[in-house]
């Protein structure tokens, strides 16, 4: 969905908050059902706060890959959330750091312009972090946002509880927060508390997404980002940050099966050669593993077949921008 797609999905939404809002209390009255309420929850932090561990715990489904690696979310990611009459949409964004290159320029632009656009904004901090001087510039921009603000304490099992209430008043003291919740994704602790309170705040209105959605992110992309992630797992020593995974073909076979055609992107020629490996045994593995995981999701047998390629400058194309839902920022 495009930023212009959203605004005019909530400008629909708006005026049917008017309604939904004049008409609310003579529905309770005839003890009519509950009118709805939705909104957009933008997860913003610092790379590896566990913004993708926790919406994937929150919509109980993997819809954004996760690594130990920085910067592994690229793009927009929306994973959709019932809680009683109530859809939150959370929006995983990539990472929030001081970006250098077209591709890291591009992740943050995301990132802030998901931000502006969510009803609530909700930052995602690593407890072992703490409040550290990389998060200064975010909290900075920040406070120019006019939305409700929550701070989210993450992996908060690896912390001692007298350490995070010294971290919560740290930030409390840099800017006013909502509420604060302290988590753990990983585990789940902490997380129902979170979808309680969002869902009691957020504005009345009409569902954005179909009742049983998780996401709305194509299933071509998902299966690209899973090899993407099984790639990065297993070369995230040798193989550096500059390289893509696209769905090429997608064929729905007869027997029930499907096909998918991926290529993987690569910027060096050394680079190609530790993709592949000896006699392609590690370009095998990393398909093994990626078909496993989107056979499991799609629940139908897939035929996974992936093709390296060298493409010096494709941190540099736009189409590959598109493929992931980035503009280029000059």
């Amino acid at each position: 969905m495009t930023a212009a797609q959203k605004t005019g999905q909530k400008a629909e939404k708006a005026a049917g908050q008017r309604a939904a809002a004049a008409g609310q209390t003579g529905r309770e009255q005839q003890g009519e059902e509950a009118v709805t309420r939705s909104g957009f929850i933008a997860l913003v932090g610092a790379p590896n706060a566990g913004k993708s561990t926790f919406i994937n715990r929150l919509v109980g489904a993997k819809i954004s890959i996760v690594t130990h690696k920085a910067q592994t979310t690229r793009a927009l990611v929306r994973g959709i959330v019932r809680h009683d009459n109530t859809q939150l949409v959370f929006v995983d964004m990539p990472g929030i750091f001081a970006p250098k290159k077209p591709l890291d320029k591009a992740m943050v632009a995301a990132a802030w312009n998901g931000a502006q656009e969510a009803d609530i904004i909700l930052l995602v901090v690593d407890a072992g972090e703490g409040f550290s001087a990389r998060l200064e510039p975010l909290l900075a921009r920040l406070r120019r946002s006019r939305q409700p603000k929550l701070l989210l304490l993450n992996k908060i099992d690896t912390v001692k509880r007298e350490d995070l209430l010294a971290i919560t008043a740290q930030f409390n003291r840099a800017m006013p927060f909502e509420r604060v919740f302290m988590v753990s994704a990983l585990n789940g602790s902490g997380c129902a508390d979170v979808v309680a309170w969002l869902a009691g705040h957020v504005p009345p209105g009409p569902f954005y997404y179909p009742d049983d959605q998780l996401s709305d992110m194509p299933m071509r992309r998902l299966a690209a980002e899973i090899t993407r992630e099984k790639l990065m797992l297993r070369l995230h020593d040798e193989l550096p940050y500059a390289a893509a995974v696209e769905t090429e073909k997608w064929q729905e076979r007869r027997d029930g099966s499907v096909r998918i055609d991926q290529i993987c992107y690569v910027e060096r020629e050394s680079h190609r050669k530790i993709l592949l490996g000896a006699k392609g045994a590690t370009i095998k593995a990393i398909g093994q593993a990626a078909r496993r995981e989107i056979a499991a999701i799609l629940g139908q047998e897939v035929h996974l077949f992936l093709f390296v390629k060298l493409r010096s400058d494709w941190s540099k194309k736009a189409a590959h921008y598109r493929e992931m839902g980035l503009d280029i920022t000059d």
